[in-house]
C-alpha cells in the first residue's frame, strides 16, 4: 500500500490503512448485529460516499437486513457548499422499519441534520447514524452519532468511497490531503 497518493492536482498521506479499516468494521457489525439480532433493520447508505462502507459493514453484520440507498450532494472540490441536494430519493417503505443511516463521513452535519426531518416523516420505528469518519472538531449540528469507525481531525480525506471531485473512491484505505 502507498503511503502518498495523487488525486488530481493534490498530494495525499496514509492515514487509516484498510486493516484497520476491516479491523474497526468488524466490530461496528458485531455491536450492530446484538442489537438488532430478530429485528431486520434496513441500512440506508447516503452515495455517493458510503457504497464502500456499506457493502463492508453489511458482510460484518450477522443478522437479516435490508439495503437501499439515497443520494444527497454537499460537497464541491474539497468545500462544502453549505446546499444539500437530493439527487436519487427513497423508494423503500420504511413505516414501522428500524434503519439504520449509513454516512462515509459526518464532517460539519448540515447533510443529515437537513435530510433527518424527511427521513423521519417516512415513519421509521427508529433512526440510527453509523458513520466511517467523524470529525468533532467541525460539527456545526447537533447531531446524535451511534456509530463510529474512527474520529479524525478536520482534515480532507479519500479513498474507501471518498472522493476529490470523482478521483479516489476506490483507493482501500484512508488518505489525508498533505497541506
Amino acid at each position: 500500500m502507498e503511503n502518498i497518493v495523487v488525486a488530481h492536482d493534490l498530494s495525499f498521506k496514509l492515514m487509516i490503512s484498510e486493516t484497520e479499516i476491516q479491523q474497526r468494521l468488524a466490530e461496528l457489525g458485531a455491536r450492530i448485529s446484538e442489537r438488532y439480532e430478530g429485528r431486520k433493520p434496513v441500512f440506508l447508505a447516503v452515495l455517493n460516499g458510503a457504497f464502500i462502507f456499506a457493502a463492508d459493514l453489511l458482510r460484518a453484520c450477522n443478522i437479516d437486513c435490508e439495503v437501499s440507498f439515497i443520494k444527497l450532494k454537499s460537497y464541491q472540490g474539497t468545500r462544502s457548499s453549505g446546499q444539500v441536494v437530493e439527487h436519487i430519493g427513497l423508494e423503500q417503505r420504511l413505516e414501522g422499519r428500524p434503519v439504520i443511516l449509513l454516512e462515509d463521513i459526518i464532517d460539519s452535519g448540515r447533510t443529515l441534520t437537513q435530510f433527518l426531518p424527511r427521513l423521519r416523516e417516512l415513519g421509521p420505528s427508529s433512526v440510527e447514524i453509523a458513520t466511517l469518519l467523524y470529525k468533532p472538531d467541525s460539527l456545526e449540528y447537533d447531531l446524535p452519532v451511534d456509530y463510529i469507525g474512527f474520529e479524525i481531525p478536520p482534515r480532507f480525506v479519500i479513498g474507501y468511497g471518498l472522493d476529490y471531485d470523482g478521483i479516489g473512491r476506490n483507493l482501500p484505505a484512508i488518505y489525508q490531503l498533505i497541506e
